[in-house]
């Protein structure tokens, strides 16, 4: 094996020059190259070893080689490589083994080729010509005969392609020397000497540490220096420190008063102790003079007092068991004989009685009320009583006013009392146009028979309703089983003739088609000779037609439109709730089945809901879908009063127990606000039809006027703002204001009481 190195040796050096021109000749190698290469060899020639390279060649440059080094030692390979092996290592062939300038190899990529077993050809190649099997290397004796003769040594098959490839010398000598252990380029260093890149720049700055990922707590605050804060901002807060001290521009001062040095927070100390919670045991009440050694002589009880103590129990007695004695001096003062009783007493009250800790709440009353805007603010709202309406009477005491109601304009203002009569009074002057004893006009009809057949007895008028379409000149009246139909004659032009269409049916005696209905209410003509009429173009005034119930109607109440209107009777069961059209003369019975006691009933202004209120709870029905939509929860005890707001949204109610209660339809069926500031029940409660105002009127003579303010934004809740109370009714048998109703276009109110006056307040 060393002799064939030798030769091979020998051989390299005698071919050396022809087989570097020709590998460099390949490698695009340049005159100046050649020139290098040239004064290389000579200076190779005159060196003792084959392996150094002078340093003259450092300034010039160098072609495509690698430094000539002794190779490793390792298995197999003891002695250096010859030139020609490294000459095979060290071409560089910038050639690619896939390349194809011809495109004759298969071009059929990762395709497994088992898939062309069943064909002649395994592929296609660049030009989309078929790639053809080869035969074969033969059999086994073919091949030994050829590697015998030497005519292929070392070849391989490749499958691709279907040839066979003969290895060259360079990539055999790769393989020898892998096979070998070796590295595949004999100058590879597996252990490089180490340079050190830090030049004594800062790492940050030299950028060697720029793509390290930081950790995660640098980005994260110090959880030390955060409470150090907290509590700086916490001195800042309680004024302990100032701003300057803080950011270092003064120094602290420290503080020359004294201070308790054990103080501090009972409650934060509370707070902080760890188990059960700590309860101190109430003290004792400090001694008085009667537990003196030297005691006032008031405080000296005698023998009968000491004798009425010893009757009683010792924790009825003044002073307990102590009988206060007086000494000539403290050294007299003996032992107390019930101390050890009264110490055993105080244990037993520690332990049996429960104890709790309260802590005082540190909170200005005044920041739980509601900021609400000044009065003065929410004007208009009616402030002064301006015009009495004064009722004229026989006898001693005045008719109680039961009920009011002004016309559409506000012109006229219509009245029922206890005696009866309805009167007509105009607003401006407060002058008396009209009067109609209703109570005669009734019992006439047979409107007035009671239970106890007593018919003599005079009728007051409960209930009394204008018209409010203002093209409808009349109004409706409540009083026993019946509802009179009145004219009132103040119609213009147009009003007197659509007036006169609308009262027609009633004038014939009414039409009613409903079978239930018509047992529950009957339509009767008025004949009476018509007075004249306030105004020029009407022809009609006063009752023009009657309306018999079964039983007693407590409420009526119109439509907006101004042609149905509903009337309750309490007593009548299932037709307690009737609906009437005026202009038809007809009457409907919406409910076959009474479900509680309706008191009131009143129309949506803007849908077809109608509301029944009962003595505790406010139904809501659908008059065209025939059910009912929602039961409104009033916690009342006794409903006397309802009214719906203009938007129709909103609702308020009030009782008998004092309690005016607020429900908004769209929240829920519980009250939305629960008032509670008159002294006695609610009589009338009601809505402005234009202005942001409420009222509600009370047995105690006042009349409370709130601004309500309902706001188009469902996510604004409503403002309701106490503003005005009106006095100045009396008192009268415990009834003080029966009735309130706003002006149908001012912020005024009309009031009436059971001391027989109508007031009107104005705003001025």
């Amino acid at each position: 094996d060393d002799d064939d190195d030798d030769d091979v040796a020998d051989e390299g050096d005698s071919e050396s020059d022809s087989d570097d021109e020709d590998e460099f000749e390949d490698q695009g190698s340049s005159d100046e190259d050649e020139d290098i290469l040239e004064k290389q060899r000579e200076d190779d020639d005159s060196s003792e070893g084959d392996v150094e390279i002078l340093d003259e060649i450092e300034d010039y440059e160098v072609p495509r080689t690698w430094k000539k080094q002794a190779k490793r030692e390792v298995s197999g390979f003891e002695k250096p490589t010859s030139s020609k092996e490294s000459n095979w290592i060290h071409a560089d062939d910038l050639s690619s083994d896939d390349e194809d300038e011809e495109g004759i190899e298969n071009r059929i990529g990762r395709v497994p080729l088992h898939w062309y077993d069943d064909y002649d050809h395994i592929g296609y190649n660049a030009h989309g010509s078929k790639v053809i099997k080869s035969d074969g290397k033969g059999d086994r004796l073919d091949q030994a005969i050829s590697n015998a003769e030497g005519l292929k040594k070392f070849m391989i098959d490749d499958a691709l392609n279907g040839r066979e490839v003969e290895l060259s010398e360079r990539q055999l000598e790769l393989i020898r020397r892998v096979q070998g252990g070796a590295f595949a380029h004999p100058e590879f260093d597996a252990t490089p000497d180490y340079v050190d890149y830090f030049s004594g720049v800062d790492k940050e700055i030299s950028g060697l540490t720029s793509g390290r990922i930081e950790r995660k707590s640098k980005f994260q605050t110090n959880a030390y220096e955060r409470m150090q804060i907290q509590k700086m901002l916490e001195d800042l807060k309680e004024g302990k420190i100032t701003l300057d001290e803080l950011k270092g521009k003064t120094k602290k001062k420290d503080s020359d008063e004294p201070y308790l040095l054990w103080a501090g927070d009972e409650e934060d100390e509370l707070a902080m102790r760890k188990g059960p919670q700590h309860l101190p045991a109430p003290k004792l009440p400090p001694p008085g003079h009667a537990e003196s050694y030297i005691p006032p002589d008031e405080y000296l009880p005698t023998e009968k007092d000491i004798k009425e103590w010893e009757d009683m129990d010792p924790n009825d007695r003044p002073h307990g068991l102590l009988i206060p004695q007086k000494f000539d001096n403290l050294r007299s003062v003996g032992a107390y004989q019930y101390s050890v009783r009264e110490a055993f007493q105080r244990c037993l009250d520690l332990y049996l009685c429960p104890r709790a800790m309260k802590r005082r709440l540190n909170i200005d009353p005044e920041s739980l009320v509601p900021k609400l805007p000044k009065a003065q603010d929410l004007r208009p709202f009616p402030t002064t009583k301006c015009i009495e309406y004064k009722t004229p009477y026989d006898g001693d005491i005045a008719p109680v006013i039961r009920c009011i109601s002004p016309s559409p304009d506000g012109n006229y203002l219509a009245s029922g009392a206890s005696d009866g009569v309805v009167r007509l009074w105009e607003v401006q002057t407060s002058r008396l146009l009209r009067s109609w004893n209703l109570s005669e006009l009734v019992t006439k009809l047979g409107g007035n028979e009671n239970e106890s057949n007593e018919s003599d007895l005079t009728l007051p008028v409960i209930c009394i309703e204008w018209n409010p379409n203002k093209l409808h000149h009349c109004l409706i009246a409540a009083l026993g089983k019946c509802i009179v139909v009145i004219a009132t004659g103040t119609g213009n032009v147009d009003g007197a003739v659509i007036t006169e269409a609308l009262l027609t049916p009633a004038k014939s005696g009414g039409n009613v088609t409903n079978e239930r209905a018509s047992k529950a209410v009957q339509w009767k003509t008025i004949l009476l000779d018509r007075e004249k009429p306030l105004s020029v173009y009407d022809e009609n005034s006063g009752p023009i037609a009657a309306l018999l119930t079964t039983r007693e109607v407590s409420s009526i109440r119109w439509h907006r439109k101004g042609d149905y209107f509903v009337s309750v009777s309490p007593k009548a069961g299932a037709a307690s709730v009737l609906i009437h059209q005026l202009s038809k003369g007809n009457s409907q019975q919406p409910f076959s089945k009474s479900k509680g006691e309706a008191q009131l009933a009143c129309f949506h202004p803007n849908k077809p809901f109608l509301f029944v209120a009962s003595p505790q709870h406010v139904r809501i029905y659908h008059l065209v879908k025939q059910s009912m939509i929602k039961r409104l929860i009033s916690g009342c005890r006794w409903i006397s009063s309802i009214d719906v707001h203009p938007s129709g949204d909103h609702l308020i109610v009030g009782s008998l127990d004092r309690r005016m209660v607020w429900f908004d339809l769209d929240l829920s069926n519980t009250p939305y606000k629960t008032l509670k500031y008159h002294e006695r029940g609610l009589r009338a409660v009601g809505y402005h039809s234009k202005y942001p105002l409420m009222a509600s009127a009370s047995d105690d003579g006042a009349v409370h006027v709130f601004h309500s303010m309902v706001y188009s934004d469902l996510m604004r809740n409503p403002l309701l703002v106490p503003v005005k109370i009106l006095r100045g009714h009396t008192v009268t048998n415990k009834l003080g204001i029966l009735t309130t109703v706003f002006h149908p276009t001012q912020p005024w109110i009309f009031t009436g009481g059971a001391d027989g006056r109508i007031l009107l307040f104005q705003d001025i």
